[in-house]
């Protein structure tokens, strides 16, 4: 395994641990279908190995190293922050049509994801 891959998989877990304290914080849950919690918690964790921050990986950016700088997409996001409003799904008030009852995802389930798209 390189360092590379070794620290990827120490801020996978950051960001998983990171997802369910919010989760929890907030009274919000996680999507339904938990494959979509995968690939954002996966994808905010591939953005902080790369540029530092969690950057909201459900956007498209011109220029992600001035998105992070700017810090409105960086999860929490402003609208989530401000107004409970989840693009990425992760982050889901419970009357919202896709929001499932868990609050956590297992570290197992994240790394099955991820190979599965590798």
């Amino acid at each position: 395994m390189t360092a590379q891959n070794n620290n990827s998989g120490k801020t996978l877990e950051a960001m998983k641990n990171f997802a369910e304290q919010y989760a929890k914080r907030t009274g919000t849950y996680f999507c339904s279908d938990l494959s979509v919690t995968a690939v954002v918690i996966e994808g905010l964790a591939r953005h902080k190995d790369e540029l530092g921050s969690p950057l909201c990986p459900c956007r498209h950016y011109e220029d992600k190293e001035a998105e992070v700088k700017d810090s409105f997409w960086n999860c929490p996001c402003v609208p989530m922050r401000e107004r409970n409003e989840c693009h990425c799904m992760l982050f889901l008030p419970s009357e919202n049509d896709f929001a499932g009852d868990k609050q956590n995802i297992s570290l197992e389930y994240l790394h099955e994801v991820k190979n599965s798209m590798a």
